[in-house]
């Protein structure tokens, strides 16, 4: 995996679409993992720090002992911690607005067992901001053409699949979302744009260094599936420069 920024505490990977963290028995068929792909590109044990969906790209960091490991669970469960995606929606969005809307722990019949599924909702708030809008001549359902928006969003709490559960309750779904998402517009991007993953990446993360008080700003380029469809979408002009 691409390294995005190693010290003598943590490293920060590019995770690719389509690659989970860690072993679960949600995949028991996989074979690849985060943890697993960067223990032995180092040669050393990692630790991951946070998460990413498995169909999410973008920067994931790892600390590279325990106490690193604990020194950053820290920084993330506080509220200093600045973590942007970028994410193509359907529809177009308000220009900005603020998502604050709890959500119910979704819990998986074989990980989950044991979990309590009376929990009651927790805060959840995302925040974004639109960045473009296009409007293609192409019947996706009942409408004669489709609508879509390039959005950054910025999380201010980390609940599982926050981002891709706000913008369903919104009703602009992600693009490629096969669980939140809408179907037709899904197909349509696939067959269209040939394009099926998930159209959602991890571009920055920022916080202030847990050892040497830095102020850290890791960016994750867009991978090259999503960085053609920005393009032929009309949006590459928007992203020249980095």
């Amino acid at each position: 995996m691409k390294i995005l920024y190693q010290d003598d505490h943590f490293v920060a990977v590019d995770k690719p679409a389509g690659l989970l963290v860690h072993r679960s028995d949600i995949d028991r068929h996989e074979t690849r993992f985060a943890v697993q792909m960067l223990r032995d590109q180092l040669g050393r044990r990692v630790f991951p720090v946070h998460r990413l969906d498995k169909p999410t790209a973008g920067v994931l960091l790892f600390a590279l002992n325990p106490e690193a490991a604990r020194q950053m669970m820290a920084v993330f469960m506080g509220d200093s911690i600045r973590k942007t995606y970028l994410a193509v929606v359907r529809g177009h969005t308000a220009e900005t607005d603020t998502i604050d809307y709890p959500l119910k722990e979704e819990l998986d019949k074989m990980t989950d067992a044991k979990a309590d599924p009376d929990k009651q909702a927790q805060t959840a708030v995302t925040r974004y901001r639109r960045l473009a809008t296009v409007e293609l001549p192409h019947a996706v359902g009942r409408y004669p053409s489709c609508r879509y928006s390039l959005l950054q969003l910025s999380p201010e709490t980390g609940r599982k699949h926050q981002i891709r559960r706000h913008m369903k309750h919104i009703f602009h779904p992600i693009v490629g979302d096969t669980t939140h998402g809408d179907g037709r517009h899904n197909d349509f991007f696939r067959a269209h744009f040939n394009c099926h993953q998930l159209l959602l990446a991890a571009t920055g993360l920022a916080f202030t260094h847990p050892y040497s008080g830095a102020e850290m700003n890791i960016k994750a380029p867009l991978d090259p599936v999503y960085s053609r469809v920005i393009t032929e979408l009309g949006w590459g002009h928007l992203f020249a420069d980095s």
